[in-house]
């Protein structure tokens, strides 16, 4: 399911929701522990899970762009910035699983947002697949189908033209 977009009062709110299978715990260490990160991200490595730590982002290109977490409750919220925009993670416990949802506020839209949220959209499967045991084996066919999507989107929501 596509990401709820909406305009906000200061920029732009894509909300993305899913329903897991598994713990808190679980969905939490894919989120927070550096092996299981690198598993759906590879790029992203965690320096210190804290208020104020730093989330690194390898450009593949031998330098790093570095990310603060800006919130943190532990297996409840990890926060951080993105640029010049905010990634949040949050989770929260289900009967039979948990649900986790991704927000990733907008400052501003350019021709680079539908290319993050399709994204944060395969990632988010990617996660899911890799808790039930499975796995995406063309994450790159899957990306250009949900980014065809997120341009779409992306122009009904805002006046601008990606």
């Amino acid at each position: 399911m596509l990401a709820n977009l909406q305009k906000g009062e200061h920029g732009y709110i894509a909300r993305f929701e899913r329903h897991e299978k598994h713990s808190v715990e679980k969905v939490w260490s894919m989120l927070t522990e550096n092996e299981k990160l690198a598993t759906w991200f590879s790029e992203l490595r965690i320096d210190e899970l804290r208020k104020g730590g730093i989330i690194k982002f390898d450009m593949q290109d031998g330098t790093f762009e570095e990310f603060t977490i800006i919130d943190l409750k532990l297996k409840s919220v990890l926060e951080f910035t993105w640029d010049k925009d905010l990634v949040r993670f949050e989770l929260y416990p289900e009967q039979d699983g948990c649900k986790l949802v991704l927000i990733e506020k907008i400052e501003t839209i350019t021709d680079h947002t539908p290319r993050d949220l399709a994204g944060w959209h395969v990632c988010l499967e990617v996660i899911q697949a890799l808790l039930d045991g499975k796995e995406i084996k063309s994450r790159g066919e899957l990306w250009k189908q949900w980014h065809e999507k997120y341009v779409v989107a992306i122009k009904e929501v805002s006046e601008i033209q990606v």
